[in-house]
């Protein structure tokens, strides 16, 4: 009979946050098993050293590696893939004689801990269990002695490795957050907080619950003495009222004495971020895009906004476009420097219509709007094509959440007899299911079942794809919310070149 395989975890340090559980375990092991760094002694097993038996029999788990650089022809990970590995025949040796395996885990082990990867191997394989322990974060923010999250805020947890672009956003999007794995990482979270506006009012905690802990603000922290044992606590309570940081940086300054001055309207910016990658943000928009105060859009398309000092981000979900419109508008009217943004052209299928079906209102009547252009979708998947709308062509969504079917079906008919290439946006999606089938079927009574037909998905990102088909071939099945078609004319031909249509009729 096998032996039991026990994850246990021992809280962040102070062996008096060990639960019962996991001090019962560990006093009935027959192995204890602990992770150490490649030159320093084992926390966990100094953790639970008073528990551990005289009789047991030790397995000290050394890192090869820690910092990322190792001549492992499969670099870090496959030095650390190898360590697992050959972690786990050890302790399968002793499972399979029939003693109990207990592994130490400090905080909790499935919190960004090094366990959970010998629990991967040996979970179909032994008896296996996972004991709760006492995460870091939990003893730091008991160590500041503030709320970390109230009523309905939302606590995102951030490791610090993240690029500080994305840290920063996230770090803006949220109520509070606690930021992990500092070390090296200080100086770019540091950044990032400052970037979202939460420097003033986050906490570095050091070796929570152990007898070295410290804390303070990481305002005050000397970036060359942060160990890896260190995190971040951003209490929600910081975000919801203006950081010291944002108010110097954003407040005007007014005379002791005078009046503050009265604001005028802004102009609000409409600008189109193009498909996906940065390469296709054009300069004006970016610089648009660092001079103001507040974004608005659709979540997916804000968080491509990358977060600084100062900006306020308001995401939105997908179907509010004319709602999403009239905040911006009340924020321009307010005096705020807005932009909307909308993925591709924001004039193409996006915001810049909406704002203005909005602003139609009187109540609008002193904001300006200025639409900045971005490259729109059709043209990004005609060049990875070739030059497929080098002559005439239309554009059209199959979308009929704003207009009734009758009239897709009506213009589409239109398009095809006059042999127009044709470029569909918003061909499916969860809802709408049967409409490419059923537009295959009305272009195909007028066009050749040869047609060209391109299907670019995901253009401009890492997952993208390009499939050139025929309109009889075509498989609708296939099509989702992330394609965009294009449906040549009769002159439309593939070369070894790529697929490109004739600016004179053929």
């Amino acid at each position: 009979m096998t032996g039991k395989f026990t994850v246990v975890g021992i809280g962040p340090g102070d062996p008096e946050l060990m639960t019962i559980k996991a001090a019962r375990l560990i006093a009935a092991a027959d192995v204890v098993a602990y992770h150490a760094g490649v030159s320093k002694q084992s926390h966990a097993r100094r953790i639970a050293a008073d528990l551990i038996p005289t009789d047991a029999v030790e397995e000290e788990l050394r890192y090869p590696v820690t910092t990322g650089t190792t001549e492992h022809p499969g670099g870090y990970v496959g030095a650390m893939a190898d360590f697992y590995e050959s972690c786990a025949v050890r302790l399968a040796v002793h499972l399979d004689a029939g003693r109990d395996v207990v592994l130490l885990a400090e905080g909790d082990p499935l919190f960004y801990g090094s366990s959970m990867y010998l629990h991967d191997r040996f979970g179909e394989v032994y008896d296996t269990e996972v004991v709760p322990g006492v995460p870091a974060f939990a003893a730091a923010t008991a160590t500041i002695s503030t709320p970390l999250v109230r009523q309905s805020d939302v606590l995102t947890v951030l490791p610090g490795t993240l690029p500080e672009p994305e840290l920063a956003r996230r770090l803006a999007d949220t109520d509070a957050a606690i930021i992990m794995k500092l070390g090296r990482t200080f100086p770019a979270v540091r950044s990032a907080l400052e970037q979202a506006g939460r420097l003033d009012g986050a906490w570095y905690v050091e070796r929570a619950s152990q007898p070295e802990e410290r804390w303070l603000p990481v305002a005050d922290v000397d970036p060359e003495s942060v160990p890896y044992f260190s995190l971040v606590v951003v209490p929600g309570d910081t975000a919801h009222r203006p950081s010291a940081s944002r108010l110097r940086n954003s407040a005007p300054a007014v005379e002791e004495g005078a009046l503050a001055p009265v604001t005028k309207p802004r102009t609000l910016l409409v600008v189109g971020l193009g498909p996906g990658p940065d390469g296709w943000l054009t300069p004006e928009v970016s610089a648009a895009l660092a001079d103001v105060d507040h974004v608005v859009g659709y979540a997916p398309y804000v968080s491509r906004v990358p977060q600084r000092l100062g900006l306020t981000r308001h995401a939105s979900g997908n179907t509010v476009e004319v709602d999403r419109a009239r905040f911006a508008l009340d924020l321009a009217l307010a005096g705020e420097k807005v932009a909307v943004v909308s993925g591709g052209d924001a004039g193409v299928f996006g915001m810049a219509a909406a704002v203005f079906e909005a602003a139609d209102d009187s109540t609008y009547a002193d904001v300006s709007i200025r639409v900045l252009p971005g490259v729109s979708a059709v043209q990004a998947v005609a060049a990875r094509a070739g030059a497929p709308i080098g002559g005439d062509f239309a554009v059209m969504s199959l979308s009929d959440r704003l207009k009734p079917w009758s009239v897709v079906e009506r213009r589409l008919r239109a398009i095809a007899e006059a042999d127009l290439v044709l470029a569909i946006y918003n061909p499916a999606s969860r809802s709408r299911t049967s409409q490419v089938a059923t537009a295959r079927d009305v272009l195909l009574e007028h066009r050749k079942p040869d047609t060209v037909v391109v299907v670019g998905r995901d253009i401009g990102r890492a997952e993208e794809s390009l499939t050139v088909t025929t309109l009889a071939e075509l498989d609708p099945d296939s099509i989702d919310m992330k394609c965009l078609l294009i449906i040549g004319a009769s002159g439309t031909r593939i070369s070894p070149a790529g697929v490109w249509t004739p600016r004179y009729v053929s």
